[in-house]
């Protein structure tokens, strides 16, 4: 294939599919060989393995330059003068400069898509404050003066307290007539994800608000050995009708735990939906028969974060009020919450990429010409 006066796109064309076949099943194999057999390999960004499919595009638009030029060659009306002026072209060394530069493009996607293989194991102190959420699920936050409920703003809110804590320790205590342990102290973030959407009335045989109960229950929940800094985060209505919250929380305060307070719903309140397979089928009525309005008590929860020595926020539809915590919480001394180990992945985008780097010199040396120049005289 060299020497001539045009390149051979018909013989280059079936060569570059045969060889993109071979390729790609290739490939394939591999890969399903890697995620059968070595489990421990991965891409760090899988996404960017899309890019291969361009390789296919560089051959579709390879091709289609070989037809370009053999067009613009043909223009010439003297063969001879072609052969004596380029030396003859060669199909050979055209394609080969081609493929290794089009396989240096597959090296290099394979290098950024991030290959690791192996672990490491790696160990991080991690610094932050241990929080407790006391969440009220009582019948009252089923009320909708604040949509979509109270109820699922209290979820949003504690959804986001979630994803906002790196570092700290998260646990929850749900109340309503009384106070039970539903997540202990962990910082495993995941754990607690897991309960958000299970949230609810149904949790607490007992309904009432015994916010009281909730903060001496999540006061316990903090380790007696644990120092450094610690908050309880009452998330509620306000409506008190068990114990003394306000005592509770200055015993939190006495121990050293702030006391912060999220309300949930409006001053003007709303009445308290009976639900029945989860649509409301009426409204919570007292014994003369008139329904319930449920309000936010506001002068409730700014006395107890008072007590506790803590903030309080309201939350609107605008928002949870939760940032604003967790600007309070990052304010306060960060310690040591823990000591974890976890594995790591070895990166191996280097061989990919020293690959790929040789490939580009290899092709940027390679000339499409055979090398052979012949003369002619004239008589």
């Amino acid at each position: 294939m060299t020497n001539r006066t045009a390149y051979r796109t018909g013989t280059a064309a079936l060569l570059l599919v045969l060889i993109e076949a071979v390729a790609w099943a290739t490939g394939i194999a591999l890969w399903w060989s890697l995620e059968r057999f070595v489990p421990a390999f991965r891409f760090a960004r899988p996404w960017v393995l899309w890019g291969l499919l361009a390789g296919a595009v560089l051959v579709l638009l390879y091709l289609l330059d070989l037809w370009r030029r053999n067009r613009a060659l043909r223009r010439f009306s003297e063969p001879l003068l072609l052969t004596s002026t380029l030396g003859g072209l060669s199909t050979t060394r055209s394609l080969l400069r081609f493929l290794t530069l089009r396989h240096a493009f597959s090296f290099a996607v394979l290098a950024l898509a991030g290959p690791q293989l192996g672990t490491r194991v790696e160990e991080v102190k991690a610094q932050g404050v241990d929080v407790i959420v006391a969440l009220d699920v009582s019948n009252s936050m089923l009320a909708q003066d604040l949509p979509p409920s109270r109820m699922e703003m209290a979820r949003r809110a504690l959804a986001q307290l979630v994803d906002r804590m790196k570092g700290d320790r998260l646990g929850i205590v749900v109340f309503a007539g009384e106070a039970y342990t539903q997540l202990p102290l962990t910082a495993d973030r995941s754990a607690a994800r897991l309960f958000l959407s299970n949230l609810g009335p149904e949790l607490v045989p007992t309904q009432g608000t015994a916010i009281g109960a909730a903060i001496d229950l999540a006061r316990e929940g903090f380790p007696e050995e644990a120092g450094g800094s610690r908050a309880i985060i009452v998330i509620t209505d306000g409506e008190n009708h068990e114990d003394d919250a306000l005592g509770a929380a200055e015993r939190a305060r006495e121990a050293g735990i702030l006391v912060h307070t999220i309300g949930m719903g409006t001053p003007q309140g709303g009445p308290i939906p009976e639900l029945q397979r989860g649509r409301v089928a009426g409204y919570k009525k007292d014994r003369e028969g008139r329904t319930v309005v449920s309000r936010l008590n506001e002068a409730m929860l700014e006395d107890i974060a008072a007590a506790g020595g803590g903030a309080y926020v309201r939350a609107t539809v605008q928002g949870t009020g939760i940032d604003a915590l967790v600007a309070e919480l990052r304010g306060m001394d960060q310690t040591e919450t823990g000591t974890y180990r976890f594995a790591g992945h070895e990166d191996q985008f280097q061989s990919f990429l020293a690959i790929a780097i040789l490939l580009i010199f290899a092709g940027l040396l390679l000339g499409e010409g055979s090398g052979t120049r012949k003369r002619t005289i004239a008589t």
